[in-house]
């Protein structure tokens, strides 16, 4: 596995919107389920979206459920993250990952990138 690299975060008012996106290397990348984790400050880290390999299935946790897409363009090794109407609570540092197949345990992902902050002010 390789470290995905992360990117589209910035400072934003509540409401607005962001797309974040997430790069791997290889040619592998289809294979593979990918994840998006978020980290709140004070709060342990939470999977926010996962796709499958072809980007025919999503989950959402609950609180991002009808706000966030995920979504995945295989020829450019790259998977999206389509945020809206976000909020304060949303403000953390954006993850992702690979997994070799579905699940929204954390342990089962591997290599976390650095991430990228958003904040939502109020």
């Amino acid at each position: 596995q390789v470290l995905p690299v992360e990117s589209g975060g910035g400072l934003v008012q509540a409401g607005d919107s962001l797309r974040l996106s997430c790069t791997v290397s290889g040619r592998s990348f289809s294979n593979y389920f990918m994840g998006w984790s978020r980290l709140l400050p004070g709060k342990e880290r939470e999977l926010v979206a996962l796709i499958s390999p072809s980007g025919d299935w999503t989950y959402y946790t609950d609180p991002v459920q009808g706000r966030f897409t995920i979504s995945r363009d295989n020829d450019k090794n790259t998977m999206y993250l389509q945020m809206a109407s976000l909020k304060p609570e949303d403000t953390a540092v954006y993850s992702c990952a690979q997994s070799g197949h579905a699940t929204i345990s954390l342990t089962g992902f591997f290599f976390w990138g650095q991430g990228t902050q958003v904040t939502v002010s109020p």
